[in-house]
């Protein structure tokens, strides 16, 4: 009877204690208790899962207040679990947390219904590349911050009257980034070309180039809300001035060259290809022959892959249908089957676990187990400053990281970017999604998974794993972290 009542006391006990930290914090909540019987890992992971999803639908602006309150008693109850400390306190500032962030998500949707215009610049300005603008973003950003806080604070009366001219500078923003972030560069790039003599070297592609960006740069001042034609305008006007400058500079090396030199150079590169291809040397052919032998080669190997995707596909399905048929005969009962399914689930993953570790070196990346997850840290790869383009230099890498998707049939991946701390938040935001983001389409492009296998989150600077203080903290702090999520089985 004694430990029946003190089970019943426990649970009241930390309801009060919840409450009133609520309390000093200034506002009410309704906290819904965890028993202290709860595993206290499963709660902060659970608390970590449902504070990332908020970050990923920005409820993080859309709520600041409260999404800031619920992760500051994320980092206590994680601290404390990491220290070992006592589990009630790391219980109850879960549930602190937990009751924070349903008041952030209510407080967002407010805020998404209030504010939906708003929204809707901030977002189409952020695509645009506003974020790069950073003195002119980070103003604006405030602005809309000083919106949704006096939602927090039910001051709709002000969020209304002033919700238009943030709307509008963010539209406006919105227009010198397009022109600013692509426009703007390919400006800049025929200026470079012109002082490079590009009109002596290559005058018909400077002619050309010059229509390009005077024909994007009149449809974007007339239709700037045609959104998908204006950078596809852009994105073309900028292709070619980077041509340009790439043509203009080759065009003066080839002009160092005597004929012999010219053809040697050409025929090494189609040369090169071929040796990469595994195709027949050519070179005793014509440049059009060799140049067919390497198209050829690529369709081959192309249908080739094509079919052993198919074939790994039916293989699988075959290996299903056995293991079925190997069940029924050995008449076992479902239990019984469903436990044996989860141990050789559990001996596989460690199997291919060990299996992914050989394929990685040290420095190209760090390779470790999270519960039923597999975690490759990116150490090696690397973007240009700014930049989320993935170059040829980074594919080898991935193309380790698409054999571990594979070995483990059709899991879930998450790609999560991380910055460093230097500048903005709101650009390092920006910047670690957009690189999550070309590494998830490159993984799709190339058939790694279906679309709807992967997803891409951007964390910015907000989970460092060194000090940002030193150059190398922060190199470390720049990464790929891919989460491989195997299918549970069904005995799991």
């Amino acid at each position: 009877m004694k430990t029946r009542r003190a089970n019943l006391i426990v649970p009241i006990i930390l309801s009060l204690m919840i409450c009133y930290i609520a309390s000093c914090a200034g506002s009410k909540l309704e906290i819904k208790p965890i028993a202290l019987s709860e595993n206290p890992k499963e709660q902060v992971n659970h608390l970590d899962n449902d504070l990332s999803n908020a970050r990923k639908n920005q409820v993080n602006v859309l709520s600041p207040t409260w999404f800031e309150k619920a992760e500051k008693s994320f980092s206590v109850a994680k601290e404390t679990l990491e220290s070992g400390g006592e589990i009630s306190k790391i219980i109850e500032n879960v549930a602190l947390g937990q009751a924070q962030l349903k008041r952030a998500l209510e407080t967002a949707e407010l805020s998404r219904s209030q504010l939906s215009e708003v929204i809707k610049a901030r977002d189409l300005a952020r695509t645009a590349g506003a974020t790069n603008q950073v003195e002119s973003y980070v103003e604006i950003e405030s602005k809309f911050l000083e919106l949704t806080e006096a939602i927090e604070d039910n001051n709709m009366d002000w969020a209304q009257k002033n919700k238009d001219k943030v709307s509008q500078e963010f539209r406006q923003l919105e227009l010198q980034a397009i022109k600013l972030n692509t426009i703007g560069k390919v400006k800049e790039l025929i200026e470079q070309a012109e002082k490079e003599k590009a009109e002596k070297q290559v005058p018909k592609t400077l002619h050309e180039t010059k229509l390009t960006y005077r024909h994007a740069d009149t449809y974007i001042a007339k239709h700037r809300y045609d959104k998908q034609e204006m950078q596809s305008q852009a994105n073309e006007a900028l292709f070619q001035a980077q041509r340009l400058i790439q043509l203009n500079k080759e065009s003066k090396h080839l002009q160092t060259m005597n004929p012999e030199e010219l053809t040697l150079s050409m025929e090494k590169i189609l040369y090169e290809i071929t040796k990469q291809l595994q195709a027949p040397d050519m070179r005793n052919e014509s440049f059009d022959i060799q140049y067919q032998n390497i198209i050829g080669s690529i369709a081959a190997f192309k249908k080739d892959h094509e079919f052993m995707v198919d074939k790994v596909k039916e293989q699988r399905a075959e290996m299903d249908e056995m293991s079925q048929k190997i069940a029924s005969l050995e008449g076992k009962t479902r239990e019984e089957q469903a436990e044996k399914e989860r141990l050789a689930a559990e001996k596989k993953f460690q199997q291919l676990f060990v299996k992914v570790q050989n394929f990685f070196e040290t420095e190209e990346a760090e390779v470790y187990k999270k519960g039923n997850q597999l975690i490759l840290r990116l150490r090696s790869i690397q973007f240009p400053v700014g930049s989320y383009a993935l170059m040829p230099n980074n594919y080898e890498l991935l193309s380790k990281v698409q054999r571990t998707i594979r070995i483990f049939g059709e899991p879930h991946v998450m790609i999560e970017g991380h910055t460093d701390s230097t500048g903005s938040d709101a650009v390092n935001e920006q910047l670690s999604q957009q690189r999550a983001e070309s590494v998830r389409q490159y993984l799709i492009n190339n058939e790694s998974l279906p679309a709807t296998k992967i997803v891409s989150v951007g964390y910015g600077s907000t989970r460092p794993l060194a000090s940002n203080k030193t150059e190398k903290g922060r190199a470390i702090n720049r990464r790929i972290d891919v989460i491989i999520i195997p299918q549970p089985h069904p005995g799991m």
